[in-house]
């Protein structure tokens, strides 16, 4: 009987330790595995016989122990390692590793699956795959760019085929304004010579006459239908566009407007001109003569003569209607800068920003700064206008109205468009005693036109998107799966695993957080297989196998040998 149950035992260790180098040849050969996790085999013995019973021990006599036959070795269980792999950097920005507990999360045909391998790459719809087209998934973002926590989706990243433009909002000024130079204490003031509205030139003009009813020194000076340009006037030596207007109930050609009156035609140039008639100034009538009233400061000083203004009467010689007296130059400490911005489809909007100084008091200094563009949709070129306060020691106290509006109608944009001047920002204005006063845009918002050409993942997962245009935007954010019992997970072949009955339902995490570990982006996470304690566990296996070989050879010829002592 003893024979028989050697052989026995022989023949589980045989069983157990191949299935041992069984294991260990499944982590040898999958060393280079991106993401595999060992396994390592576990034993234990089978039932034992017991031969005697163990005794306490009494006045007489000691206490023997037990006698006990075992029956072997059985193969108990598998178990799998799933602490982390050495981290490679491999450069490629859809690949990624996870330093910490959490697992990547796969779609396959709506069955979700669970990987620790982040050889990922993009398919032909820019969708983020693995190499089995498993769909990598995450959390979308919504228009604004921002995540949308809770729902997981596909993680699509655009590359080449999303555009982005982005409307400028805030613009950061600096410099310096010369407190030390003079107050406005007036604007430019230009006349015209006196004009009338009826032939005899007896009754002087007035706002509301009909532009077909004046007349002056030559006759009559329009007529229905007749192209009044208005070019080449200067505005602190600055040069202002052409704009036209046409005679008449509307525009029947190329103008830029149409009027029927006198006041409709002042108020066209005080547009034009960039007169800001909230504050001072303005186009009047006064004993048919028309005066011209800038806003002070020399930089908003104007500059209107004869030829500024012609009339084109149907292909004849551009007459001139009116003759200008320039009678009041702009004074005061005044700067001017230019910054360029953009509307919501990205099209660029070039501003003017007027800073003019207004009053000097034992507080401080107060400037009105003025915004003016042309691509203001309704040919008006202000924009608006505000104050700025200094305190004794030229340090900014406060910005009364910085934000200004744009109109930009029937352009396909976003309109009005609201943009902030930021005079009080970080490193801002002051206003000290200099030679002259500077002032120039140091940072703003708004961009052109741009398509998504690259990205990058932080460790919190986040898909950050880097367009042509300089913007950096989120496309999304990688989630992560944690199980209360990772080992309980059923391998699916490819790198891949399934929930089990004991692994737990997955925790969906964004990395980072409960324990899910970061994301490394632009990396792979290797085997975790210590390829010398393999080879170490492959010795012990094959000697085991060997010995217990050797074991069952033993009792074969005892066997043998007891057989033929029966002969």
């Amino acid at each position: 009987m003893g024979l028989t149950t050697a052989m026995y035992t022989s023949l589980s260790g045989l069983t157990a330790n191949s299935q041992a180098i069984q294991v260990t040849g499944d982590n040898i050969s999958n060393v280079n595995t991106i993401g595999y996790k060992s396994s390592r085999a576990d034993f234990q013995s089978q039932m034992t016989q017991v031969l005697r019973q163990s005794t306490g021990p009494t006045g007489e006599l000691g206490g023997t122990n037990p006698s006990l036959v075992g029956f072997g070795v059985a193969f108990g269980s598998i178990a799998k390692n799933f602490s982390g792999g050495s981290v490679q950097t491999t450069g490629v920005n859809t690949e990624m590793a996870i330093e910490g507990e959490g697992f990547f999360i796969l779609d396959f045909a709506g069955s979700q699956r669970f990987s620790r391998a982040g050889n990922f790459l993009l398919d032909r719809d820019n969708n983020l795959v693995n190499p089995n087209g498993g769909l990598i998934q995450g959390f979308g973002v919504d228009n604004g760019f921002n995540v949308i926590d809770g729902t997981l989706q596909t993680l699509n990243v655009p590359i080449g085929t999303s555009t982005l433009a982005e409307a400028t909002e805030n613009v950061r000024f600096g410099g310096n304004l010369n407190s030390g130079g003079p107050i406005t204490t007036q604007g430019s003031v230009t006349t015209s010579d006196a004009f009338f509205s009826d032939p005899a030139l007896t009754v002087p003009a007035t706002a509301g006459d009909a532009l077909t009813s004046l007349f002056n020194a030559s006759g009559q000076m329009f007529s229905l239908g007749d192209i009044i340009t208005v070019q080449d006037a200067t505005k602190g030596s600055a040069k202002l566009p052409a704009h036209t207007f046409e005679v008449g109930p509307a525009v029947t050609g190329t103008a830029d407007t149409a009027g029927t009156t006198l006041q409709d035609f002042l108020t066209f140039l005080e547009g034009v001109l960039g007169i800001d008639t909230s504050v001072a100034g303005g186009i009047a009538m006064n004993a048919g003569q028309m005066t011209i009233t800038g806003n002070g400061g020399t930089v908003n000083d104007l500059e209107v003569a004869a030829g500024n203004i012609r009339v084109n009467a149907g292909g004849a010689t551009p007459s001139l209607p009116f003759n200008f007296t320039k009678t009041q130059s702009a004074d005061g400490e005044s700067v001017r800068t230019t910054f360029f911005g953009f509307d919501s489809l990205g099209t660029e909007i070039q501003i003017d920003v007027a800073v003019v100084l207004e009053q000097k008091t034992n507080a401080g200094t107060t400037w009105r700064f003025y915004a003016q563009s042309e691509a203001d949709s309704d040919l008006s070129r202000v924009l608006g206008n505000g104050t700025m306060s200094f305190d004794q020691n030229g340090r900014i106290i406060s910005v009364n109205n910085p934000q200004i509006t744009i109109d930009r109608n029937n352009t396909g944009a976003l309109t009005p468009q609201q943009i902030r001047l930021g005079f009080d920002g970080p490193g801002p204005i002051t206003a000290l005693a200099d030679t002259q006063s500077t002032l120039n845009a140091v940072s703003q918002d708004g961009s052109p036109i741009g398509v998504l050409e690259n990205f990058n993942i932080g460790e919190d997962g986040t898909i950050i998107g880097i367009y042509s245009n300089g913007l950096i935007r989120t496309q999304g954010r990688l989630a992560l799966a944690r199980f209360a019992n990772p080992a309980g997970l059923s391998a699916a072949g490819a790198n891949l695993f399934t929930v089990s009955a004991n692994s737990g339902s997955p925790q969906i995490l964004t990395p980072q957080v409960g324990g899910a570990g970061r994301v490394i982006g632009g990396a792979l996470e290797l085997s975790n297989v210590e390829l010398s304690q393999e080879f170490i566990n492959l010795i012990t296996a094959s000697t085991g196998f060997t010995a217990s070989s050797r074991v069952l050879t033993t009792s074969e010829e005892m066997i043998q040998e007891l057989l033929a002592t029966v002969r």
